[in-house]
């Protein structure tokens, strides 16, 4: 295989040039003659991004555990190198060996979200490899995507060879078992794709047919020939404890957007908000073994040089050794180790927990009740009352904090006006709280930063039903909180932020839309469409030209809400959680009716079916 390498010219005209050459601390360094599969593993953003990305470090690590493969890395090039790498012919290469991505058997792009989804054209652009599925060939790579994306992968349907649905560390073995026999046999790419689809797990998009009616709506959605499963199951790795986990984690040249060691301590939630996909597909929850995770830390921290360690998970105060724990990396600050803790409830035992990890007067403390009203809390079943949030404040005030911010979402489902201004209302209740303190025993005035993001709503929730709004609509409803804000007594404590609705519109589309939409995201890479998660790269104007040359209609896929018997461009994966479950959540969302978490009843979503986590104990 050829190998390229960036003249120290080129290093000389681009910005952060330590993104592209590889050598970087804990680096894999094999023969790539001596591998039998060369596997290039991609996240579509910018480098200090990708390698922030825990999946990509236990996949990485995974992979290269096996002799014969190698796994290396390649992130979506900067503007600068992406013009230089199209005017002069340039591949895109790899971080570790500096080889071309169009010579690897193996794509593999994560995605995380869906503004990456043009960067995912740019890779396939710059490597050189034909972007549609169905115009690969023989010596092209195998393009597979992953990550919680691939839950509705119909958008990217036409440029990926097949989908991993679910969690990596179970099925990938055997893809690559399959590979190498029908790569020593001679076999067809195409003859491949069909039996990689029989394996759990894989969704093979070619082998599937759609089909629309005259409303728009799909149809029908089937295999094209016998033997191709109708239904897709998620995997899911219920033994984490004994999983792989990267001991010796890759440490990036430059600052990334997390520069420190991330300990996966449980994957899934028990809380049920009705809004979060995240809290569905990776149901049920599992924890690692806390002895297990003491192991990773010490390792990680010894091998990375890392000064700081954050716990990751949906819910970290659900993780039922959690005391144990921090008290363990408490003990490990003597070694000037720092520890971060998102994901926290704002109770006592938190609280105390991070006044003994955090510098109080430079922190803030990060509440996320997501809609200003007790009655859209109950709606989207966040679990949070009024007195439960104010308690949390009082107690974080008490405890020495004065910088707090506030995460809302606006148009949720049977939002109204007093919704809105109900933002704002409980930002003022918060820090007359904070004014209750005595004068002489506060640090100066508090801080209250409100943020709101527009409601987006994703595959495999019961709002996956719920229509969206127009710009212009979110926009009113930003400038009503805007309003409501500046009527509140404490309003020079208060700051108000929000999110761009031209993006919302977009995410709402590619969220929930059908392979109809795939042309738009390649007219808009066409139009120079990159980097639309970055505002400074962000161009509203060419993707509503795309949609209109395209002839694709957003309001079909955003304004309108869908019946319950309508099929789902996703209704072919099955992701544990059933749609009757979804269903009759989105019936008691409209009632305003609350479902209690899962530790504190089995609510039947169909999850138990795994055979593991929380389900076990707690089920009917």
């Amino acid at each position: 295989m050829r190998q390229l390498a960036l003249s120290d010219e080129i290093l000389l005209r681009i910005d952060k040039p330590a993104r592209y050459i590889g050598n970087e601390v804990n680096m894999v360094k094999k023969d790539p003659k001596t591998a039998d599969i060369r596997f290039a593993i991609c996240f579509p953003d910018v480098y200090e991004i990708g390698m922030s990305h825990l999946g990509i470090q236990i996949l990485y690590d995974m992979f290269n555990q096996r002799e014969d493969v190698y796994c290396e890395r390649v992130y979506s090039p900067w503007s600068d190198l992406h013009n230089i790498l199209k005017e002069q012919k340039i591949p895109l290469f790899t971080l570790e060996t500096q080889s071309p991505v169009k010579d690897m058997d193996f794509l593999g792009i994560t995605i995380q979200y869906e503004m990456c989804y043009t960067n995912i054209l740019q890779v396939l652009d710059l490597s050189q490899i034909p972007m549609l599925s169905s115009e690969r060939a023989k010596g092209d790579p195998i393009v597979i995507g992953g990550g919680p994306c691939t839950y509705n992968p119909e958008p990217l349907a036409d440029f990926f060879d097949l989908f991993y649905l679910g969690e990596g560390e179970t099925r990938y073995d055997e893809l690559f078992d399959l590979y190498k026999d029908m790569k020593a046999k001679g076999k067809a790419r195409q003859d491949f794709l069909r039996a990689a689809s029989k394996l759990p797990g894989i969704y093979v998009p070619s082998l599937y047919e759609v089909d629309y009616g005259e409303d728009g709506a799909i149809c029908s959605f089937q295999p094209k020939y016998e033997g191709v499963p109708a239904i897709v199951k998620k995997e899911i790795e219920m033994d984490l404890s004994n999983a792989p986990y990267p001991r010796k984690p890759l440490v990036p040249f430059i600052k990334a957007t997390q520069d420190r060691v991330v300990l996966e301590i449980q994957r899934g939630c028990v809380r049920g908000c009705r809004f979060c996909q995240a809290g569905m597909i990776y149901r049920p929850t599992r924890e690692r073994d806390v002895d297990v995770l003491k192991e990773c830390a010490n390792d990680m921290l010894k091998s990375t040089g890392h000064e700081e360690i954050s716990l990751s998970s949906l819910s970290s105060s659900d993780y039922s050794k959690l005391p144990e724990l921090l008290h363990y990396l408490i003990g490990s600050r003597e070694q000037g180790v720092n520890i971060s803790l998102p994901s926290l409830r704002i109770d006592a035992f938190s609280l105390d927990a991070m006044k003994q990890v955090q510098d109080i007067r430079k922190s803030s403390l990060t509440f996320a009740p997501e809609a200003g009203s007790q009655r859209l809390r109950d709606v989207i079943n966040k679990g949070l009352t009024e007195e439960t949030i104010l308690h949390g404040a009082g107690l974080a005030f008490d405890g020495g904090w004065q910088k707090v911010k506030l995460y809302f979402m606006l148009g949720l489902p049977t939002e109204t006006e007093e919704d809105m201004r109900d933002i704002p209302r409980l930002a003022d209740k918060i820090a007359r709280r904070y004014y209750e303190i005595p004068k002489e025993q506060r640090n100066g005035k508090c801080q209250i930063t409100i943020s709101t993001s527009f409601f987006v709503p994703k595959p495999f929730t019961p709002f996956q039903w719920a229509p969206m709004y127009g710009k212009g609509e979110y926009l009113r409803r930003a400038k009503i909180v805007n309003e409501e804000m500046k009527a509140q007594l404490n309003r020079k404590s208060l700051k108000y932020n929000w999110h761009e609705a031209d993006v919302t519109v977009l995410e709402g589309v590619f969220a929930r839309g059908d392979r109809r939409v795939g042309k738009v995201l390649q007219k808009a890479y066409e139009k120079g469409c990159i980097f639309d998660s970055w505002s400074e790269f962000f161009d509203n104007q060419k993707w509503m030209e795309a949609f209109e040359e395209c002839g694709v209609s957003i309001d079909f896929y955003n304004l309108r809400a869908r019946e319950g018997t309508e099929i789902l461009p996703w209704d072919f994966i099955d992701c544990g959680v059933a749609k009757s479950f979804l269903a009759r959540e989105w019936e008691r969302a409209k009632r305003g009716e609350v479902t209690l978490n899962c530790k504190e009843q089995c609510n039947g979503c169909g999850a138990a079916l795994f055979g593991g986590g929380v389900c076990l104990e707690h089920q009917d």
